[in-house]
């Protein structure tokens, strides 16, 4: 009979630590009843960074601001405005930024030719200390010499 009171006990204070987990939990945001809007939304939204992720659309991040910003697209579709215009006001407020794919400009051109840059500038360091340590006579290097430990063994 104690093992039963022992594992009803285990089992209530496993409920209750876990419990906490649940209260936490947030419920599904509603999808539109259209599954056409719902896909204009999701085509949209793949275009539009996350603010707070910055890593990912705003289709696929999980963050409040997100999801109000997928709801705030959903409500521009279904007051008759364009792709491009909820594109337009989205860059209007929030800048280029906002864009994942942002156009080639002034602005942008780092953005966008920067990596290339750093890489074109990393190989060619590369090749100039590697040509350069070539020329050096065999002299400038240390001699590989073993380690007491390693001979001894």
């Amino acid at each position: 009979m104690a093992s039963v009171t022992t594992l009803l006990r285990r089992a209530l204070l496993a409920l209750a630590l876990l419990l906490p987990l649940a209260a936490t939990a947030k419920e599904a945001a509603p999808a539109s009843d259209d599954p056409v809007l719902e896909a204009r939304v999701m085509r949209i939204a793949a275009e539009l960074r996350c603010l707070v992720c910055q890593n990912q659309t705003i289709a696929d991040s999980h963050a409040d601001l997100a999801q109000d910003l997928r709801n705030q697209v959903r409500e521009m579709l279904k007051q008759g405005k364009s792709e491009a215009e909820i594109l337009a006001y989205m860059t209007q407020r929030y800048g280029d930024f906002v864009l994942y794919r942002p156009p080639v400009k002034s602005t942008t051109t780092l953005l966008w030719f920067g990596p290339a840059v750093l890489l074109l500038g990393g190989v060619a360091v590369l090749f100039v200390v590697l040509r350069r340590r070539s020329r050096l006579p065999d002299e400038r290097f240390e001699p590989d010499v073993p380690d007491e430990d390693v001979a001894v063994r």
